[in-house]
């Protein structure tokens, strides 16, 4: 007697590491355990996919939850609820919490704070800071942590590393990937009168222009180059850092917002205000062209929504009083869907980017691909579904998005996690049971 699925995807078009293909799949124990021609009736549970395409769950590498010290703007149940309602089965939260995470005790609260409350896996960066250099290299192996993150240029939070000697000592200890946010801090100073009181919002991509990221970015693939280390640039926003990380692809990774590709300056200022403000900046359509070449050519490795939300009377207050950031993880899958429709990106270019180039990049075990024996993680979608972004679908508590009223082609309608549903028909289903997301045990260190 065969023994039963514990769910079976049936009759959809599954994207496997070989291409699309008609197939169901089953699940056992929470993971798959087979693929092609299943029996429905062998599943303990069924999830009709005719019509739709089981893709492998998205992860979203950069997001800010807020929690804890901020949770008025968010906290780990909404920001993980906002992401499996998106189609998203993991997210990598960010250090610049209050306090920051710097220890390990730090890690371990999140960690506690996650349990029973995430819809989704999980995992938590740790912050580089001058006074925690020595222990990163412990700590970016602990459980439940996904690396080390640095602050080349201050944004919203404290965490600050733009000293060449201090990044040389963050870059020269421990072996995972570093991910870095790459402005270059002295040029923000300095220009730092552009974004005076009463200076216009759109002067933002004027103070943090494009040179004060291209100057970060050389600086650290220098000191990369120089330390022997991984590193993974978020959010790149300008055509002059593409070549740059182009030239360094045997050790730096970048990462692409769905804002940077499809906001762009001045419009997006006239008419979102300081509801656009993200750091660094949506800059005009010349870096957004760049951005998608990038894309197409395949040296972008990553699509993260930089999740950072805010409320709205913050957001509303007048520049530059107010704060940067923008909310995302929830219109990752929706936002990127309609780019795939418009034939910017084929259905598998998103796929690499946003599950298969996640877990490349930062070595996560048993994720990024439908396959035999990896988590029953799916991003179920329905390419053909015409919606408009509205704001009581967001669950995040700032309860905005950027691309309200926006109307998209494709949605997620599914989102399982280890072969649990959490998400059906814009719906959360059954209760929180997130866990924290695995790494590889063995990882290179050194560049050639």
């Amino acid at each position: 007697m065969r023994e039963p699925y514990d769910l079976v995807l049936a009759g959809g078009t599954v994207a496997t590491p070989s291409g699309l293909a008609r197939a169901d799949v089953g699940v056992r124990g929470g993971r798959v355990a087979a693929m092609g021609a299943l029996e429905a009736a062998d599943g303990a549970e069924v999830l009709d996919a005719r019509g739709l395409h089981v893709l492998p769950g998205a992860i979203d590498t950069q997001v800010h939850f807020r929690e804890p010290g901020q949770e008025h703007k968010e906290d780990l149940a909404t920001g993980t609820a906002a992401a499996a309602l998106g189609g998203i089965v993991a997210v990598f939260e960010m250090p610049n919490t209050s306090p920051s995470t710097l220890t390990r005790a730090d890690l371990d609260d999140k960690l506690a704070r996650a349990r029973g409350r995430a819809w989704v896996d999980h995992a938590f960066f740790v912050g580089a800071a001058a006074e925690n250099v020595d222990a990163l290299a412990d700590l970016e192996r602990a459980p439940g942590c996904c690396g080390v993150k640095i602050f080349m240029g201050s944004s919203t939070g404290s965490l600050l590393v733009d000293d060449d000697e201090t990044l040389l000592k963050v870059l020269a200890g421990g072996a995972r990937r570093v991910a870095v946010h790459a402005e270059d801090e002295a040029r923000l100073r300095a220009r730092l009168a552009l974004a005076r009181d009463g200076a216009h919002v759109a002067n933002h991509p004027v103070w943090r222009d494009a040179e004060t990221a291209r100057l970060a970015t050389e600086r650290l693939l220098r000191l990369a180059r120089r330390a022997g280390r991984r590193v993974h640039v978020l959010h790149v926003s300008t055509a002059e850092e593409i070549p740059l990380l182009a030239g360094a692809k045997d050790y730096a990774t970048m990462e692409v917002t769905p804002q940077h590709l499809s906001l762009s300056a001045p419009e997006c200022y006239a008419r979102l205000g300081t509801r656009a403000q993200m750091n660094p900046p949506i800059r005009e359509a010349r870096h957004q062209e760049a951005l998608w070449r990038a894309v197409a050519a395949g040296v972008v490795d990553v699509i993260g929504s930089d999740h950072a939300p805010h409320t709205l009377a913050e957001k509303d207050r007048p520049y530059p009083t107010s704060p940067s950031g923008m909310p995302g993880v929830q219109t990752l899958v929706p936002i990127m869907l309609d780019h795939v429709n418009a034939g910017r990106l084929s259905l598998e270019r998103f796929v690499d980017l946003t599950s298969a180039g996640p877990a490349r990049v930062y070595g996560i075990a048993g994720k990024g691909r439908v396959a035999v024996g990896y988590d029953a993680d799916f991003t179920v979608v329905d390419l053909a579904a015409r919606r408009t972004i509205e704001r009581d679908w967001i669950a995040s508590k700032c309860a905005w998005s950027p691309f309200e009223g926006r109307t998209v082609t494709g949605w997620p309608v599914a989102t399982v996690v280890r072969g649990r549903v959490v998400m059906r028909d814009d719906e959360l289903c059954g209760v929180p049971h997130g866990q924290p997301a695995r790494f590889l045990e063995t990882l290179p260190r050194a560049v050639d």
